[in-house]
């Protein structure tokens, strides 16, 4: 290196160029070999878990196939007032005939009935009937078409009906949120559904209440097995730590099903109070297809992510603590609450994160042990992608999940700081 400082010239490297620059040269040489190291693996993630997510949220709002399959109805019913309580004129059944029996060459019109018919009941059928007559039509001859196709389904002589189409037309909504939270929309704004279908913003509140109720349980149940754990020699909590891991070598599916089995009116538990005593053979508990099901179910199913996070903490906690308290005069009580409990919060608070996260999105155990009260919000999300297919609403009721849980957590580090919470 050529020292020219003394000259009021740069520092130069050995090769010549001025120091701060071949600096700067091989920290970013540096940065990019970083990089091409963990390429792999952002790919990766990009690929298989940050696209396909956002693909599927963006399904929340995006509504295109109505505008794509009717594009001359959607502009003939912008000028038509919906309020106005008359049918739309002439032009507008005009250019609907037309979009439909390109639709229909293609079999689009099935795809549009089934979207629409998750707004209004009966458009599904309505589409599908109509298309059958539809397709027979030449829309440059057989002029005009009001009364044709009233003639061939009178919904098309509903308000009603163009209401739906003129409401849904637009490509970016937010219907899908709004019938997330029970609500719908319509020509006049954000309306209510009717009572018999407002089951989403219950469905919410039970996969809250119910997962914070089966954290709790964790931790209660939880607490006791980290501490003896951590308190016990290394040898003989080895052994004992097996004992918690065993569920994980045991199908999730067959250790739900064992609960099943267990919980039902003529299960093993029931089985033996009646044996017993405890219960009268025609008054049997009734422990499964409700939420007691589901929550003793998860809560064996979680306890473990619960034990190791609190298991590993304790682990760091020196037992000199608690015995220089008691030598000062602490009863045990004091000890545990004054000293031990605060050191290990952070494991309670790791377990609980975990725990509470995992709950809130299960809907495997729900399912074969909820019945039609212990079921979560994954359930109804899990059914509308397999069953429903409305793509548009599960992924509205998990981009509010989503919400939810990023709104829990940015409350936990405010109350509790993320700082605080340790693995270990």
């Amino acid at each position: 290196m050529t020292d020219t400082a003394a000259t009021g010239g740069p520092v130069l490297a050995a090769d010549g160029t001025p120091l701060k620059k071949s600096l700067a040269r091989a920290l970013r040489i540096q940065k990019l070999r970083a990089l091409a190291l963990i390429a792999p693996l952002l790919i990766f993630v990009l690929v298989s878990f940050i696209i396909p997510i956002g693909t599927m949220l963006s399904r929340s709002v995006a509504n295109d196939l109505v505008a794509d399959t009717l594009p001359l109805t959607v502009v003939a019913l912008e000028s038509w007032d919906a309020e106005s309580g008359e049918l739309p004129d002439e032009p507008v059944y005009a250019a609907f005939v037309t979009d439909m029996v390109a639709a229909i060459a293609v079999k689009r019109h099935t795809r549009l009935g089934t979207r629409l018919n998750y707004e209004q009941t009966g458009m599904s059928s309505l589409f599908r009937k109509s298309g059958r007559k539809i397709k027979k039509l030449d829309p440059a001859a057989d002029a005009p078409f009001k009364d044709t196709l009233i003639g061939i389904n009178k919904d098309w002589g509903d308000v009603e009906t163009w209401k739906v189409l003129k409401t849904h037309s637009v490509r970016i909504t937010n219907g899908y949120f709004l019938n997330a939270i029970d609500m719908r929309r319509t020509p006049e704004g954000a309306q209510a559904q009717p009572e018999d279908k407002q089951i989403l913003v219950t469905l919410f509140q039970r996969t809250l209440i119910m997962s914070l109720v089966i954290t709790a349980s964790c931790i209660v149940l939880g607490y006791p097995v980290a501490w003896i754990l951590a308190n016990l020699p290394a040898r003989t909590a080895n052994v004992l730590m097996i004992l918690v891991l065993l569920p994980f070598w045991t199908s999730l599916l067959v250790r739900t099903s064992a609960w099943k089995v267990m919980l039902q009116q003529q299960g093993v538990i029931n089985e033996v109070l009646v044996w017993v005593g405890l219960v009268a053979d025609d008054a049997r508990l009734v422990m499964i297809n409700n939420q007691f099901g589901t929550i003793v179910a998860m809560t064996h199913i979680l306890l473990p992510f619960m034990i190791l996070p609190m298991y590993s903490v304790m682990q760091t906690i020196k037992p000199t603590y608690v015995r220089a308290a008691k030598s000062m005069g602490a009863t045990d009580w004091t000890a545990f609450w004054r000293i031990y409990f605060p050191l290990s919060v952070p494991g309670i608070g790791a377990g609980s994160i975990l725990v509470f996260i995992l709950a809130i999105g299960y809907y495997i155990t729900p399912e074969i042990v909820g019945g039609t009260k212990g079921v979560f919000i994954s359930n109804r999300i899990a059914y509308h992608i397999s069953s429903s297919l409305n793509w548009g609403l599960a992924a509205a009721l998990g981009a509010i999940l989503l919400a939810v849980v990023l709104i829990l957590y940015w409350a936990y580090d405010k109350i509790v700081g993320i700082d605080n919470v340790k693995l270990g």
